[in-house]
């Protein structure tokens, strides 16, 4: 009976088992879902947003492939919306059933204008037939390497991406702008696959198995010591001679030793019962995953918490901290080309404001003088701040400090740049040296961002529209300025070494020039537009200019100034000598932290960077 046993536990294992692997292979559903994008019209971009690819949970792997090329690029929808406003083109969404709609989406006008702007005379001299032409003409616009993108892929043929975008990211698919964007399109999701019963079955049955195999054992066992059935005992047997019962030597090699070789055969029997019971070990606890077995229990629901910002009136930032690092390479690397060829029209495209009015001047002079220094160069990495605005619209500003040297770490880059509206690149607009022992205040994480304090701001110790005055004035009266209390001393190295320099030049002047002329200093508020970036303590980072000025006047009209030993003003004014004088303008960036109204603290100096900006004959 325990045989029959045995024989049914080894059948009732089989289908537990069998039916537990079925249910991960036979019985399991597809691994993947896929949806195909069809598109009526024929416009050169197409917008997939967020809510299609979010249709499903997971992964999406996207396929695009098209015949004039494929450009697909990802980023906020709003970003992605604001580029392709004046743009026709195609929005994939999803209606009120959640089904895969699109529709084509007609440029605006505003956005158009903005866009493109022209002039009131070009408008009035065009034919009216031909503005009507060109208005339904493509515009026709690149999107490759634009910084609105999160990230982007090309390709010749085909695009495949593996993403995990959420609902507030679209995708961007194009050819190159003006051929119709890419038809071939399609989502395909991971399903995850959930068999709760897989796991017990398969335990259970290997445990019927074993208690099977267990049975099996036993009977073998029984069977052995019952030794099969019994027979009667003979008769007795007839009186007979004594027999002589002495072994001789010879015969003892008769007898063989039957229990030493059943002890080892039933050591083989033991090794036999181990090895499926390590099979079977290894059948249940290979390949079963968490989705295998039955989650018991709801999951527990996180405690909501108060939100970091408030969703309603915080915007988002300007950029991500990855993004910002991409911009500052692309920022760097066009100024590091320009620089090299002197190209003042390459560096434009990367540099505006101060940065590139140094700039420009910096090429002139390395064009004129031949062993003229270039400028420091742009440092990209490594990153060690990022701020950015939180502001959906435009014009959009992001502080970034980079460390200078990674060896040495002794000094870093401040910068500010700027995006003026969707379709433009970030420029770099301000630029200057951190020292080593500078202390920041206070920043929000570039997740969040900061807002944009106005120039008139009224809320500060000073208005950002306000510092560059009040610092000119302290460049230029020093302690006696009526400003001079509002900023701190330990920190302003920069108008420490301005004072010091113009007394060593105005005591040489003197010694050397006295009778023939004059050397007069100034200093002024530049004419680029302050840029301030909101701290914790309500305070804010202030990037600001000041024109310095030196001016030398001949003493009489008898008296001629000569440039010969100042190549510099020589390169700028392209003359030898003046006989009325010449003007030389050094132009200063500065950072500043200027604390909010009503705080104890005074202006920092942050950082700072100066150089000749021109030279002319008065």
């Amino acid at each position: 009976m325990r045989f029959v046993w045995a024989v049914v536990a080894f059948v009732l294992a089989a289908a537990l088992i069998g039916a537990g692997i079925a249910q991960r292979t036979v019985f399991a559903g597809p691994s993947t879902q896929s949806a195909t994008i069809a598109l009526e019209d024929d416009t050169p971009f197409t917008l997939v947003d967020g809510a299609v690819l979010n249709t499903l949970p997971g992964m999406q792997t996207l396929e695009v492939a098209g015949p004039d090329g494929v450009f697909v690029a990802y980023g906020r929808t709003a970003d992605v919306a604001a580029w392709l406003s004046d743009e026709e083109y195609t929005a994939v969404t999803l209606d009120e059933d959640d089904v895969i709609v699109s529709s084509v989406v007609e440029p605006d006008p505003d956005a158009v204008e903005q866009a493109d702007p022209g002039t009131a005379d070009d408008a009035q001299a065009a034919d009216d037939a031909a503005a009507e032409e060109d208005a339904s003409a493509p515009r026709g616009r690149n999107p490759v390497g634009s910084d609105l993108w999160l990230a982007e892929y090309t390709d010749p043929d085909a695009v495949v991406a593996n993403l995990q975008l959420p609902s507030t990211m679209s995708l961007l698919i194009a050819s190159d702008g003006t051929a119709p964007a890419p038809a071939d399109i399609s989502i395909t999701w991971d399903i995850p696959q959930t068999t709760p019963w897989a796991g017990p079955l398969i335990l259970l049955g290997a445990l019927v198995l074993l208690g099977g195999v267990v049975l099996y054992v036993l009977a073998i066992r029984h069977a052995r010591r019952s030794r099969g059935p019994r027979r009667k005992a003979p008769p007795p047997l007839p009186e007979t001679e004594p027999i002589d019962l002495s072994v001789t030597a010879a015969d003892k090699g008769v007898i063989t030793s039957g229990p030493s070789t059943s002890r080892r055969g039933g050591g083989r029997r033991k090794a036999v019962v181990a090895l499926p019971a390590l099979l079977v070990g290894a059948l249940v606890f290979t390949g079963c995953s968490p989705e295998a077995w039955p989650q018991l229990g709801s999951t527990p629901t996180p405690t909501p918490t108060a939100p970091i910002v408030d969703s309603d009136q915080q915007q988002a930032p300007a950029v991500t901290e990855a993004q910002a690092k991409i911009i500052l390479t692309r920022i760097a690397e066009t100024v590091a080309q320009a620089d090299s060829a002197l190209d003042a029209d390459l560096a434009a495209t990367r540099l505006s404001g101060a940065a590139l009015a140094e700039r420009q001047t910096n090429y002139t002079l390395r064009a004129g003088i031949a062993d003229y220094a270039a400028l420091p160069a742009i440092p990209a990495e490594p990153t060690q701040i990022i701020l950015p605005q939180a502001f959906d619209a435009w014009p959009r500003t992001v502080m970034a400090v980079v460390q200078n040297d990674a060896s040495e770490a002794t000094t870093s880059t401040i910068m500010m740049m700027t995006q003026e509206d969707p379709w433009s690149e970030y420029k770099l607009s301000y630029v200057g040296n951190l020292g080593g022992s500078t202390e920041m205040p206070d920043l929000a994480p570039a997740y969040i961002g900061a807002a944009q304090v106005p120039p008139d701001s009224s809320f500060l110790v000073l208005a950002p529209d306000a510092l560059p005055a009040a610092y000119a004035d302290v460049l230029t009266n020093g302690a006696e300025s009526s400003f001079a209390g509002l900023f701190d001393e330990a920190s302003d190295r920069f108008s420490e070494s301005v004072a010091k320099d113009r007394q060593e030049r105005l005591d040489a002047f003197n010694t050397t020039a006295t009778d023939t002329g004059t050397l007069e200093f100034g200093a002024a508020p530049g004419a680029f537009t302050p840029l301030a970036l909101a701290t914790l303590e309500s305070g804010a980072i202030v990037a600001i200019t000041v024109n310095e000025s030196d001016t030398v006047k001949p003493a009489n009209e008898d008296v001629v100034i000569k440039f010969d030993g100042n190549p510099t003003v020589q390169a700028l004014t392209g003359v030898a000598e003046s006989q009325t004088g010449v003007s030389t303008t050094f132009v200063d960036q500065l950072f500043f932290y200027v604390p909010a109204q009503g705080s104890t603290e005074k202006i920092r100096l942050l950082g700072y960077s100066s150089n000749i900006l021109e030279a002319k004959v008065l």
